[in-house]
């Protein structure tokens, strides 16, 4: 099983913008990979993606060599400018198992900012190299995503969090129909992520997650989604082992080997991971 997005961070250490507010207190704390590899062991994931959680090439490297050290963490999605003119030279400097880029796009209050000239050469750059684009957005900016997907049929998409649908509000459209737009686009797949803090966080049930579970599998297809645990931001709402159990659950129509897509296959096909998550055997 390969969790394929989650996250470490140390708040002694570094400014996390998005973590302001009192609300994300009972996760303003360290999560260090100790900690990871009590939650992966506990629940049987073998394989892990960190994601990238501030703009910042400094993190991105430190990211990198966390991963080349620790066997669980087999790849590593990062973060570089994708405005500055040498997008390509930036990550060509990043040593380690750097298998895709992330840009907090769901911050940013231009809804079309992924079709901005600059960005767009730069995720072209990012094409160029191989890697996977994380797609972090709201529904607001789904129509930019495919439009990005339409003019970069090269560039392999990665929609994050199935981009956050509103579901502790019960709200469905324009999510519903950005997705399925988006998901027209052969070169984007979606993560099966980070849907318990999208819900009400204290009264969530499985059955609440199943609309928007079903919709993603619909447009997308068991064989272009793959599980995430989105953890240790899924602290809010679940821990680890109930956010894979719910995971679980809610792929329970799927077939044996479709799950085994969603839960391992699908991440090691999109970021290319390695059979062994051996870091030795890693660029």
């Amino acid at each position: 099983m390969i969790d394929a997005h989650h996250h470490l961070w140390d708040p002694s250490r570094r400014e996390y913008p998005w973590m302001a507010g009192e609300v994300l207190d009972p996760i303003r704390r360290p999560y260090t990979v100790d900690d990871l590899r009590a939650v992966t062991k506990a629940a049987g994931v073998h394989a892990t993606v960190l994601v990238q959680t501030v703009s910042s090439e400094e993190e991105t490297a430190e990211f990198l060599a966390t991963a080349a050290a620790e066997p669980v963490i087999a790849g590593v999605v990062g973060w570089v400018d994708l405005a500055a003119p040498d997008v390509a030279d930036r990550l060509a400097a990043l040593r380690g198992p750097l298998v895709g880029v992330r840009h907090q796009v769901e911050n940013e209050p231009d809804d079309d900012w992924l079709l901005r000239p600059e960005i767009v050469a730069g995720l072209s750059a990012v094409a160029s190299t191989g890697l996977a684009y994380d797609l972090l957005v709201r529904p607001a900016q789904l129509p930019a995503a495919a439009e990005v997907a339409l003019r970069l049929p090269e560039l392999r998409l990665v929609l994050d969090h199935a981009a956050k649908p509103p579901i502790a509000a019960g709200g469905w459209e324009p999510w519903a129909s950005g997705v399925a737009a988006l998901a027209a686009r052969e070169n984007v797949v979606c993560k099966l992520s980070g849907l318990v803090t999208e819900a009400d966080w204290t009264g969530w049930e499985v059955g609440h997650l199943r609309r928007y579970t079903d919709h993603v599998l619909a447009v997308f297809g068991p064989e272009r989604l793959l599980f995430g645990s989105d953890w240790p931001v899924c602290e809010l709402a679940a821990s680890y082992e109930v956010v894979l159990d719910a995971a679980v659950a809610l792929t329970g129509s799927l077939s044996d080997a479709e799950r085994l897509a969603v839960f391992e296959h699908n991440a090691r096909r999109t970021y290319g991971l390695d059979a062994g998550g051996d870091p030795s055997s890693r660029g």
